[in-house]
């Protein structure tokens, strides 16, 4: 990921980092399916063909949220899909609200269309869905200053911080946002990553408030290849939800924005979750919350601070306890902790200001799958391990981040007054 100047226009576009990846090989049987489907000369129709909304409806249903294909729109990813969904919900002078922290793609959308976005602080339990009370007082300010906000984009399993936020509070935000006249948009990328399934609540807000929600998943989240991009939204069943669903069509049409055949064969495959897709998203989960647990117990035995991750592959940093000691070594901002760990870990360590956080807030995102080791074969010993912590790979990976974080902690002793 390459450093930006924050005064350049181009920089948090271009160059923001990307969704963490799971790091291991492709499932044999998806790369069957899309090998046989490469030789298709036809286009996909835009929105997705019928096999690929059919499959959609089921995953969705399956998640308690019953779906007919004319609800369904599909395109190359979840960002042309959010670009859509903002040009048809704001497009026109309208505001879009987003929490803070949030994932790196969704305000670029905004910017793009010439429409700011504003950032709602998330409560301290969770990131992904704002406090209910800051925004319904960035919703007054906001038309108080002549604004018209209409939009908020939020996430139950959230990216960077890797929470999920409790359904009360999930409740308290819809709430206030429905009373406000918001319409919501809900990525749930990372609903099936999950690290204790059993132990953890997750509820759409299309369940709370189906009439006013759009969710919105990325296929990469835990279905496909990053590198295959495909995503697919599901629309209210009211009359506005039908008529949000055509606007976005017409702007995808515009766009061009069709998912590549071979690609959307695979994501009907994806989500229809056979038994070897399921297998391997399960393995695959357990595995990245293994790694991500120890690395947090890294991070937090350092002195930073860091919720405990309970979905995707990563987890989200506060070093602000170690300020005085990242200050002796240059580090001023997100930007400089940036560049600090990226080349002391040897992986990408994006700060918080990609993610709409405070530039000065030493913050940052630290994925897991760089820790599962540098080829195919030592990501695939990863996933089929009793023990992967134990693996040799593993531990030089992990210890090289206990290591760094270590440093920074015996730095930060250095500069504490003798009592």
């Amino acid at each position: 990921m390459r450093r930006t100047d924050p005064g350049e226009d181009h920089g948090p576009v271009r160059y923001g980092p990307p969704l963490p990846a799971d790091g291991l090989p492709v499932l044999p049987e998806l790369t069957a399916v899309l090998a046989a489907a490469a030789a298709r000369a036809d286009a996909q129709p835009v929105g997705g063909a019928p096999a690929l909304l059919e499959a959609a409806c089921g995953y969705w249903t399956r998640r308690g949220l019953p779906t007919v294909p004319d609800q369904v729109a599909a395109g190359p990813g979840a960002p042309a899909l959010l670009l859509a969904l903002t040009a048809a919900l704001a497009g026109d002078g309208a505001d879009i609200l987003v929490p803070r922290p949030c994932a790196a793609w969704w305000a670029p959308y905004a910017r793009l269309l010439g429409r700011p976005a504003y950032h709602v602080p998330t409560p301290a339990e969770s990131g992904g869905v704002p406090d209910p009370y800051a925004l319904l007082e960035t919703v007054r300010r906001v038309r108080a200053e002549g604004g018209d906000p209409r939009l908020l984009v939020l996430s139950v399993a959230d990216d960077p911080t890797a929470t999920v936020a409790p359904p009360e509070l999930l409740h308290e935000a819809v709430e206030a946002a429905t009373a406000a006249g918001l319409h919501l948009v809900s990525d749930e990328t990372w609903r099936d990553t999950l690290h204790a399934p059993r132990d953890t609540v997750l509820l759409s807000p299309a369940e709370m408030w189906p009439d006013q929600v759009t969710v919105v998943t990325d296929l990469a989240g835990a279905l496909l290849p990053p590198g295959w991009p495909a995503a697919v939204a599901r629309f209210p069943a009211t009359a506005g939800g039908r008529h949000l669903h055509a606007r976005v069509l017409d702007i995808l049409t515009a766009l061009g924005a069709r998912i590549a055949a071979p690609v959307a064969a695979a994501a009907g495959y994806a989500l229809d979750e056979p038994p070897p897709l399921t297998e391997r998203r399960e393995a695959t989960v357990r595995l990245h919350a293994r790694v991500a647990a120890a690395a947090h117990a890294a991070v937090v035995a350092a002195g930073a601070l860091a919720r405990p991750p309970q979905a995707g592959r990563h987890l989200y940093a506060d070093l602000s306890p170690l300020r005085e000691p990242l200050a002796a070594q240059g580090v001023g901002d997100a930007q400089d902790l940036e560049d600090l760990l990226t080349a002391r870990l040897g992986m990408p360590a994006p700060g918080g200001h990609r993610f709409g956080d405070d530039l000065g807030a030493l913050r940052v995102r630290l994925a897991t799958g760089p820790l599962l080791g540098g080829t195919d074969e030592e990501r695939t010993e990863c996933l089929t391990s009793a023990a992967p912590l134990e693996l040799p790979h593993v531990q030089r990976s992990l210890t090289s981040l206990k290591s760094a974080f270590d440093d920074l902690r015996d730095d930060a002793q250095r500069w504490e007054h003798p009592r």
